[in-house]
This record gives structure tokens, sequence and C-alpha cells, in this order.
């Protein structure tokens, strides 16, 4: 029989009914994390989880739920570097599965810190969201947590030190969650993000010491959603001031070069004079091999 994933909405989606997954050799491994999660979160009693859009989050957001009911929050930041889409379809997950949920207004470009976009940006945008959401935390009495997950451990994440020295949970990675564990218990309990790309915010696109401004936040979410409205559902668009490099899975790559001359017109349609295809596919996070590669040459 297959291991149960425990309480949940059975959707119907996917070939997914009854909220299972099959016997696997790692079913039981699966249902012991998730066990693990319900469990931590039920001891923290109350719980405010920041929720992106992403998978990750999005799973922490709906076993929250499930383990605390109105007890557990889930909010998520609002500001030039979050693409509006993502905002909606947290709102969207939000209503389908019934958890509790609320905007944040965050002003990261504030931080003079965040601008100068050095190694640490990721600091000082989570500093600025843990620190708008701490007082509505302590009007819940509730804890705060995130979705880190333990293969966010081993990059270069200097958001995980805004946390850690604000005691930010991290429930997922606590439980020994990786992605294709977040993934597979995603799709058991039917959330429609489950096989969602990751999609960090918008200003991982800008490249480490090119200040991050409105205006070119602004040029990036634009020319990456004319770019999915062509069907490219995973791409990245990095800037180089006029110049746009554009990112896709090496699958998608003949797609990109069939349909060339609609590219080029949706990324100049957003601002930019050049576009750019990267040959080597999208890499997630490959600003940050960059940034370890300019460390390593000034040492």
């Amino acid at each position: 029989m297959a291991p149960s994933l425990g309480p949940g909405p059975a959707p119907g989606r996917d070939g997914w009914h009854d909220g299972t997954v099959t016997a696997t050799p790692t079913g039981t491994d699966l249902e012991t994390k998730l066990a693990r999660l319900r469990a931590d979160l039920g001891a923290l009693g109350r719980v405010v989880v920041a929720c992106s859009g992403g998978v990750d989050s999005a799973l922490l957001a709906v076993v929250a739920h499930q383990a605390l009911g109105p007890s557990a929050l889930a909010v998520t930041a609002v500001s030039p570097a979050v693409p509006a889409a993502e905002v909606a379809q947290v709102e969207e997950l939000a209503a389908e599965f019934g958890f509790r949920w609320r905007r944040v207004e965050t002003a990261e470009l504030d931080r003079p810190g965040y601008v100068a976009n050095a190694g640490d940006r990721c600091y000082h945008c989570r500093s600025e969201l843990f620190d708008v959401v701490a007082p509505l935390a302590a009007a819940e009495g509730a804890a705060v947590a995130v979705g880190t997950i333990v293969d966010d451990l081993s990059d270069h994440r200097p958001g995980q030190r805004a946390a850690a020295e604000r005691g930010i949970r991290t429930p997922l990675a606590d439980a020994g969650f990786t992605k294709s564990d977040v993934r597979a218990a995603a799709r058991a309990l039917g959330l429609p993000v489950w096989d969602k790309p990751a999609a960090a915010c918008l200003a991982s696109r800008i490249p480490y010491g090119t200040p991050v401004t409105l205006t070119t936040l602004d040029r990036v979410g634009r020319a990456e959603a004319a770019v999915r409205a062509l069907g490219f559902a995973d791409v990245r668009v990095r800037h180089y001031g006029d110049l746009a490099r554009l990112e896709v899975p090496l699958a998608d790559l003949p797609r990109v070069l069939d349909r060339r001359a609609e590219v080029v017109a949706a990324v100049t349609g957003a601002g930019y004079f050049y576009a750019t295809l990267d040959l080597e596919g999208l890499r997630s996070g490959n600003l940050n091999a960059a940034l370890s590669e300019m460390i390593e040459r000034h040492e």
C-alpha cells in the first residue's frame, strides 16, 4: 500500500487523487520528513510564513495551514523586485487551499547596501523583509519561518545570515527536505506549483557591482514577461546595460532561434538595444559563480 502523506486536499490533478505517493524506496523517507515538518510546525503554536510563490515556501505555507489552521499566516513581499505575477499566484494558492495570507510592502531600494549590489545584496533584501514582518509576527504572537531547504545550505545565500541574526525558523531544512522531496510532497498534496521552475527576485538578474535601480528592475521584468508570453516558461534576462543576455534551458535553444525575430522584438520592446543568447543555457544562480571567481582573483 502506498504510504499516506497525511491530511491534505485531494485535487485530482495529474493523476494524483488521494494525497498519496506510490510505494517507492523514498516514500517512507518522505512520509517521515512530512511528519517531522508537521510536528515542528505544530510545536511552534503560531507561525508567519514568508511565502514568495516558489514551490518551497508554497509547500511550507500549505503544511503550516494543515498543522495550525488559522494560527498560521502566510505573507508575500510586494516590491519592484517581485513580479506581480508571482504575488498573484500566491493569492490564488491561498484561495485554493484556504490559508490566511496577506501582502506586505517592502522597500529594499531604500537600503544603500541593497542598491550597491555587492555580494551581500540578498542580506539587505532579507533584512528588509524580516524587519517588515517582525511587527506583524509580534502582533500574532508567532515565530517567522522561511522555505529554506537543505540544498540552499551549500550555496552563496547571504540572506541566511539575516535570518540567523533574527532567529527565523527553517522548518523544511530542519526536517531534511531537499528540492526533490519538496516537489514530490507538493505534487502529492496537489499544489499546482509543484513543478514550477525556480524564480529568484528580479535583482538576481543584475550582475554584482551594478547598482539596482527601479528602472533596471522594470526593464528586466518587462523583458522576461514578454519572452514568457511567447511560450518560454523558464527564462532569465541578465542585465548588462543596453544588452540583455537570455538564458533558457538547453532544450529550448532551438526554439528561441526558430523564433529569433519575435524574441528580439520582445526584449528590445522592453528597452534593451541588444538581445543575446547564452549558449550554455539556463543556470540558476550563475552570477554567484561569477562572484566566487571575482573573489578568488582578488585573494
